[in-house]
């Protein structure tokens, strides 16, 4: 089985509070004994531009880690991204909702998962079973 991963786990993976670093350990744990984990190229970009990471570090860390890169976005994934990003644009204008805007990248990423018949490994569940209600996710 194959796990793909959310850019916020990583990001939960390097961040200096233990407690949430090693919820981020596990849940990568986990999954890493039910299959093989990969990452969406919009995920490399996204994490190259955390700070104090470079192309370079990203690299290595995946190398020694076993995530793999999918360079590969066709055209099933960006029209799947594209109806879900259309959904939730009108659910936020439907629902007057003003909390954070989403952008693009994330539809990229569930699109990705959905689309590759992957399980996804999140913090943000909701945004995903919304959009995405056929996915596998598995919260962090």
């Amino acid at each position: 089985m194959i796990t793909a991963i959310d850019t916020n786990v990583i990001v939960a993976l390097w961040d200096q509070d233990e407690a949430i670093n090693s919820v981020a350990q596990s849940a990568l744990d986990a999954a890493l004994r039910r299959g093989r984990l990969v990452i969406p190229a919009p995920v490399f970009s996204e994490l190259v531009a955390c700070p104090g990471r470079t192309e370079g570090f990203l690299d290595t860390f995946l190398r020694e880690t076993g995530i793999s890169v999918d360079w590969d976005l066709d055209e099933a994934i960006w029209r799947t991204a594209g109806r879900a990003f259309q959904s939730y644009v009108a659910r936020r204008r439907t629902h007057r909702d003003f909390g954070a805007r989403r952008i693009l990248v994330d539809f990229l990423i569930g699109a990705f998962a959905l689309e590759k018949g992957y399980r996804l490994l999140t913090l943000d569940h909701r945004l995903y079973r919304a959009s995405f209600p056929g996915l596998t996710i598995v919260r962090v």
